[in-house]
């Protein structure tokens, strides 16, 4: 990606359903409620052979720093420092509004080019908003439709100038970049730590509940290694979400944990572990996720010992089948206890990509056979004949057995526990496969 595009305009003209049309999925959270995006989202952008990294930014407003209307525009304003190209989207349909021509005043000001691209021309729509745009002294408008795609080849046209011819090859090691989701219920900090750990305001905080909305991913290095941190929205209990806009934004984080590697579960530690935070882990290791736990607000916690002990308690009694997930304790606000975070995330990064040698497992199943042999099924003994690793991102194995049906679920655990300890597997969820081996005596 070789040129960097802000997408930026009053609330509720089209922005994100525009970055979604330019990423090519529904990246971004799109609903007729004005002021959704509050948080800028990037993305890999294209319009044809042109590639070019995308920010969804909130719309542009008039407040005081301090209100949250204040913070969101902040954030527009850093994603404007980042540009090379501002895109400014307008409303065809409502025409240009004052807060428009104040904005393209405002952009008219900065030493950065801005492309001006008028949204809801379908059908012929906006064609008094793509006239009265001239008199905002931006150049020659664009009428386009986000929602249909009309209009992309104009703006192509627009931007192909501001490609380099110095392309960086940021996505050639993609597939090794740490994903790591940050979870947990409203409140718990995530968006702080997310801040703590790039060193900068990414997101926007405060002391509301459910500041965040869309699932914000950030690149970020850590010792050298590529990292995507996502801060999510602040997951309920499904019985309490029921407005639309908070259901979205729930399956928008859900749709992060199944994208990310390592699901980092924040919790309150201020307060009892309650069930909503062992149901978000839960969902993460079902989805096949490596999964840490931060303790945030530990400076808070008076007596930590017990504290500690007894979410170690919980958890490894919640995840029998994830037993060891790791533990940090530490505060978001000061950063405080963090510096073990990201060794326990990365170790558990790769016991979820790690793969076994065929010969080392089998060794263990002789062993673990050995010192606790399979049950009897129909007055016969169960015989294990072969273990061999199918698959990583979660490990997955094949565990071949004289009769799979009849291999008793506790028997199956113990294997999975036993394979755990012996091979290093803490956090991570581990699938074995019974299957049956190829009778020799059986007609081919």
């Amino acid at each position: 990606m070789s040129f960097t595009v802000a997408i930026v305009g009053r609330p509720n003209v089209g922005k994100s359903t525009l970055f979604n049309r330019l990423v090519g999925r529904r990246a971004a959270l799109v609903a007729p409620t004005p002021g959704v995006t509050r948080d800028r989202r990037e993305g890999e952008g294209r319009i044809g052979p042109l590639r070019f990294r995308a920010i969804d930014t909130a719309g542009l407003e008039e407040a005081a720093p301090e209100t949250l209307a204040g913070r969101m525009t902040a954030q527009t304003e850093r994603a404007l420092a980042e540009a090379d190209v501002a895109l400014l989207l307008i409303d065809g349909r409502a025409g240009v509004t004052p807060a428009d021509t104040f904005f393209a005043n405002r952009l008219r000001r900065r030493a950065l080019p801005v492309v001006l691209a008028i949204n809801k021309c379908e059908g012929g729509g906006g064609e008094s908003g793509v006239a009265e745009s001239h008199a905002l002294g931006l150049g020659t408008p664009i009428p386009i439709s986000a929602e249909h795609g009309d209009g992309l080849s104009d703006l192509y046209d627009a931007l192909a100038p501001f490609e380099s011819g110095a392309r960086a090859g940021a996505d050639a090691a993609a597939d090794e970049v740490l994903r790591l989701a940050i979870v947990g219920r409203p409140n718990v900090g995530k968006s702080t730590l997310l801040n703590r750990l790039v060193g900068e305001a990414r997101t926007i905080t405060g002391a509301e509940p459910g500041l965040t909305r869309d699932s914000i991913a950030v690149r970020w290095s850590w010792r050298g290694r590529p990292v995507e941190l996502v801060d999510t929205a602040g997951l309920r209990r499904q019985a309490r979400t029921t407005a639309p806009l908070d259901r979205l934004s729930a399956r928008d984080a859900t749709r992060a944990m199944g994208r990310a590697a390592v699901v980092l579960a924040v919790v309150d530690a201020a307060t009892p572990v309650g069930r909503q935070d062992l149901a978000i882990a839960a969902q993460a290791i079902e989805e096949g996720r490596a999964v840490a736990v931060l303790l945030n607000k530990w400076d808070l916690v008076r007596n930590r010992a017990s504290a500690r002990a007894a979410v170690r308690e919980r958890l490894d009694e919640a995840f029998a089948q994830a037993k060891g997930v790791p533990v940090v304790a530490g505060s978001a606000l000061t950063g405080a206890g963090l510096g073990g975070l990201m060794p326990a995330v990365a170790r558990a990064f790769d016991a979820w990509n790690r793969r076994v040698p065929t010969a080392a497992l089998n060794r263990w199943l002789a062993q673990a056979g050995a010192h606790h042999p399979p049950p009897l099924a129909a007055g016969r003994r169960l015989k294990l004949r072969y273990v061999t690793q199918v698959k990583a991102r979660p490990p997955t194995f094949a565990l071949f057995v004289s009769r799979p049906a009849a291999l008793p679920e506790g028997y199956r655990r113990y294997l999975v526990n036993s394979l755990r300890a012996e091979f290093d597997f803490p956090g991570t969820p581990l699938r074995l496969l019974p299957r049956a081996g190829r009778n020799p005596y059986a007609p081919r």
